[in-house]
């Protein structure tokens, strides 16, 4: 019994002295234990300061049933179900009176009395009867959590995004939210100790040693919101019409590379449509006609061919390396222009040009391709951004056939905004810059860091194939394949694309499917925006050309942006006057003034300022076209008498 009693002291001795600060920390766990305060997520904006995505606080409101004493309980509860019935399709106040009895009787110290609500409906809690009490007093328990909203509801919803955890710790990070929310929107949690008052059961506790969260920054992105309800109902409205599985439409500002739209819809097994995938980022696809403008500026850069060189495209069919491509035209063009040939999109005018020039040295014209970092991602911050696939002599895509079939952009793949990039480095002047989402990110209003454009290459080309090409893609709207789309109220460049698509499965013949897309930009004296939009597999019983399906949206666009979203530097050059035109119209002003019979020559001079000139001098005008004035019938010098006439011949 001795030994004995001498090993239950040794125990005693070891759990007290040696395992006692292991087995406190355990005791103390299940009593109490730090809880995450999760911080604010920072607010998404667009460049106009419009909220696209924020943090909801959510509350739920829980009731310990023995805080409270006798007297406390019983004068407070009638009053207090009173007003939780009051709310909306919640329980009577018999119903909650029973409840809450319940819940004390049987030592409830976590009764859920409301779910999710709203801050306003928080604070209107807060005031009910008992649970207006401190939470030593009158039991109340409020749990705060957070819900991310999209206030432009499913509009640019994909590229805005979101980041989300679930139980196992895996995080999804789509869109902009996602991309930037670990660097920016994440702020740092907060802890507070709580104690368990039941299985699973806890309750906040006064903690001294409370870190509070810190919310994080806000970011601000290039979206324009305006434009973007412009794209994104554009091509809604072409995806119902064409019954289309999918398509995305970009609109970029030419100069910066900032992205001011991005509408990414797919279809639903109803026939709706919604932000499914960022498909303008993330699908890489074969570009078709779209890639012949790449195709074709390499050949004028290298010197093989110029804008006036003949190709003959036979009668809309040749072969090569025994395998016939077909132009869409019936019969053919015959022998036409390098430049007509992109005009018209001829799939045999590209290919013959570039098998011709560069069948026994392919990598003559890939060095190119490799030089506009088409090869290459654009290396965006938004995640699951599509690679592009060039094939080159040794790779399993190549063939003798791969290099007419790359012409007409066929046999490799672009995401469309990479397609997109490129057809604005034509729009600005040779510069290629890189698309941005981002603009500036900001604590409070202070701003903690700014974004400006990067450039990827600072010319793309020589200033007369920028020129020439720029030229064609003015006259594919005018005359080409586009021509449906030009308007003589504002101007448009662009290219036409239509590639077949899934054509390597057995039921393409009778069940054909096609890409339409068309990318350009706007206005083109002074390009302001560019564009692209992709379609796919439109229904081909009422259309599948890109002129048809993709280009109309890419006009509504333009002509909806120019309407709702004027052009401020557009307005202000109207205003601009030429200083030699100002002192030549002083000039000829303050001679009529001071000789007011001798005739001015006014020959040269915008017709409204001419016939204000000679109207003033009191002599009567008569005019014919419009314009500046050729040719006028008083000579200058001559004595004129006061309503005399004088006929003005402008043009």
């Amino acid at each position: 019994m001795f030994i004995f009693g001498i090993a239950v002291m040794v125990k005693l001795a070891n759990i007290q002295f040696v395992q006692g600060d292991e087995y406190r920390a355990k005791a103390s766990e299940r009593i109490v234990k730090d809880f995450v305060i999760p911080a604010n997520r920072g607010n998404v904006y667009s460049v106009n300061g419009n909220l696209l995505a924020t943090s909801i606080p959510k509350y739920d409101i829980r009731f310990d049933a023995l805080t409270p004493t006798s007297s406390i309980f019983e004068e407070n509860l009638k009053t207090l179900c009173d007003s939780l019935a009051k709310f909306p399709g919640r329980k009577t106040s018999s119903q909650y009176q029973r409840l809450i009895r319940k819940a004390r009787a049987n030592k409830n110290r976590y009764l859920l009395l409301a779910k999710n609500l709203g801050y306003l409906e928080y604070m209107r809690m807060r005031t009910f009867p008992m649970l207006k009490l401190s939470p030593f007093k009158g039991g109340l328990i409020v749990e705060q959590k957070t819900k991310r909203e999209h206030p432009m509801g499913g509009i640019a919803q994909r590229t805005i995004g979101y980041e989300r955890i679930d139980e196992e710790g895996n995080v999804t990070r789509p869109g902009l939210d996602g991309a930037f929310g670990v660097k920016y929107l994440r702020g740092t949690d907060g802890k507070h100790a709580k104690q368990q008052i039941g299985k699973n059961q806890w309750k906040p506790i006064v903690d001294y040693n409370k870190i509070e969260p810190k919310d994080g920054l806000d970011v601000y992105t290039t979206i324009d919101v305006n434009i973007q309800d412009i794209a994104h109902h554009a091509l809604l409205k072409q995806l119902e019409y064409y019954e289309a599985e999918h398509g995305c439409v970009v609109v970029m500002e030419v100069e910066t590379g900032e992205i001011r739209a991005i509408s990414n819809l797919g279809r639903t097994e109803k026939g709706t449509y919604y932000e499914r995938l960022n498909y303008a980022v993330g699908e890489s696809h074969e570009p078709g006609s779209t890639f012949k403008v790449m195709a074709l500026m390499a050949a004028l850069e290298d010197k093989v061919v110029d804008t006036a060189t003949i190709v003959d495209t036979k009668k809309g069919v040749k072969t090569f390396y025994r395998r016939k491509i077909y132009d869409s035209h019936h019969g053919g063009y015959g022998e036409i222009s390098v430049a007509k040939a992109l005009e018209v999109s001829s799939n045999i005018g590209l290919a013959t040009i570039i098998d011709e020039n560069y069948a026994d040295n392919p990598e003559r014209f890939l060095k190119y391709i490799d030089k506009w970092s088409l090869n290459k991602t654009l290396n965006l911050p938004i995640i699951g951004e599509g690679k592009p696939v060039i094939p080159k002599p040794g790779d399993k895509l190549w063939s003798k056939n791969a290099l007419p079939s790359m012409a007409y952009g066929y046999n490799l793949r672009l995401t469309p905004l990479q397609t997109l990039t490129f057809y604005n480095a034509i729009a600005n002047n040779g510069v290629m810059v890189k698309p941005r989402f981002l603009k500036s990110v900001r604590e409070f209003e202070d701003v903690v860091e700014a974004f400006d454009k990067e450039v990827i290459k600072s010319k793309i080309c020589s200033d007369k194939t920028l020129g020439e090409i720029q030229e064609i893609l003015k006259n594919v709207v005018e005359r080409g394949t586009g021509k449906r789309l030009y308007s003589p109220h504002f101007s448009m460049a662009g290219k036409t694309g239509t590639a077949q698509t899934e054509y390597w499965m057995e039921d393409w013949k009778e069940n054909k499917r096609y890409v339409s897309s068309f990318a350009g930009y706007f206005p083109v004296e002074n390009p302001k925006y560019s564009c692209i939009v992709v379609i796919h597999k439109p229904s081909t019983q009422k259309g599948y050309y890109g002129a048809d399906v993709s280009g109309p949206v890419f006009k509504s666009i333009a002509q909806k942006i120019f309407t709702d979203t004027p052009l401020i530097d557009e307005i202000e050059s109207l205003e601009v006057q030429h200083a030699s035109v100002k002192k030549q119209f002083e000039s000829y002003y303050n001679t009529a003034q001071t000789y007011r019979t001798i005739m001015p020559n006014v020959v040269g001079l915008p017709a409204m300022d001419a016939i204000a000139l000679l109207e003033n001098m009191g002599l009567k005008v008569s005019f014919k076209g419009s314009g500046v004035v050729k040719k006028q019938s008083v000579a200058k010098g001559q004595k004129v008498k006061k309503n005399q006439n004088v006929v003005l011949e402008i043009s």
